[in-house]
């Protein structure tokens, strides 16, 4: 981080972190889109920080609106850690899984963005017969 040599600086800082934990911020707002991301000890340890991280950085950067980052717990897919949920107003939920950093900003790009499914990330249970 670089110094701080003026209070401008400190303004700019302050606004910086607004945005970025703004973001975390979430409600029971029907009209808010949603993204949850699996904090479980299982998505932990596949780097679901980085990826809640990655989600609130692109959003940020994007300056985009009405969406929240919201840690989600465990689901019992291990295997597809990280998971994550979107919400967006007036559609389906859709789960997606091994979503690292590049995945995150594909799925705010693709679905958030321009509304396109990342189907190469959609989670696929397997069914045992």
């Amino acid at each position: 981080m670089n110094k701080l040599k003026s209070v401008d600086d400190l303004k700019k800082l302050r606004e910086s972190v607004k945005n970025r934990t703004s973001v975390r911020i979430t409600g029971e707002n029907p009209d808010r889109t949603v993204i949850s991301v699996g904090m479980g000890t299982c998505g932990i340890a596949k780097d679901a920080r980085k990826t809640l991280i990655a989600f609130v950085d692109e959003i940020s950067d994007k300056n985009l609106e009405n969406i929240s980052v919201v840690a989600m717990g465990c689901r019992g897919f291990c295997k597809a850690e990280p998971l994550v949920e979107v919400k967006i107003p007036g559609s389906e939920p859709v789960l997606y899984e091994k979503v690292n950093e590049a995945v995150a900003r594909e799925i705010i790009e693709k679905h958030i963005i321009s509304g396109k499914l990342v189907e190469s990330a959609i989670f696929k249970k397997e069914v045992k017969s």
